[in-house]
């Protein structure tokens, strides 16, 4: 934990910094329990989501993993993050994600919603309510969860390549790739990630996409 924590911080800083500078007024405000600091990862409690303990090693494998054990990892880390320490909690998290897979973002977003009502330490939560958000075309309120994601879970790296997502497409290409960078440095194998950067460095330069 200790040996991470520079870069952690750094890496969180810059994205923070980001949010500051890029989101319209009404969207800055910082999210209630925001990192002031080094953040860290929850501790576990019901509806607080996993074990950092448990996720660090994860972290430090994917790293240096190539490829395809990379993506075994991810697959570890979204389970990891997925548990919110009650059934309840998780079957509310289940079915926001099921709405979104049948294309019914406002049906996830109820769901969501009385998640975060009822478990507002679980990262997840929020997460999954920003994608629903982004879903419905509503980059705002989707940012907005984005920044609480980041303050509950600096590493989510899933919640980063959204937010590079949205200033991508908002045009704001140097905050984009910034935030895409931040994402990479976490997961260097992220899926899509090192395409929109190859997007916004041929976009750059004149190139044909």
């Amino acid at each position: 934990m200790e040996a991470r924590g520079p870069i952690l911080n750094r890496i969180v800083a810059a994205v923070w910094l980001i949010f500051a500078a890029c989101l319209p007024a009404n969207a800055q405000e910082a999210p209630q329990d925001a990192p002031q600091n080094a953040p860290q990862d929850p501790p576990s409690s019901a509806g607080a989501g996993p074990e950092a303990g448990a996720l660090d090693a994860l972290y430090e494998t994917l790293k240096t993993a190539e490829a395809a054990e990379a993506k075994r990892i991810e697959r570890e880390i979204w389970r990891e993050w997925s548990r919110s320490g009650s059934p309840a909690f998780d079957l509310l998290l289940e079915r926001g994600r099921k709405a979104m897979e049948q294309g019914d973002p406002q049906a996830a977003i109820e769901h969501l919603t009385a998640l975060i009502d009822h478990a507002p330490g679980f990262a997840e939560g929020w997460n999954a309510r920003a994608t629903a958000y982004f879903q419905a075309g509503l980059h705002g309120p989707s940012v907005a969860d984005i920044r609480q994601v980041l303050a509950l879970n600096p590493r989510h790296f899933g919640a980063m390549a959204g937010f590079g997502m949205i200033l991508e497409e908002a045009g704001q290409t140097e905050q984009a790739r910034a935030v895409y960078q931040a994402a990479l440095a976490i997961h260097p194998h992220l899926e899509g990630v090192k395409e929109a950067l190859e997007r916004l460095e041929k976009a750059e330069t004149g190139q044909d996409l």
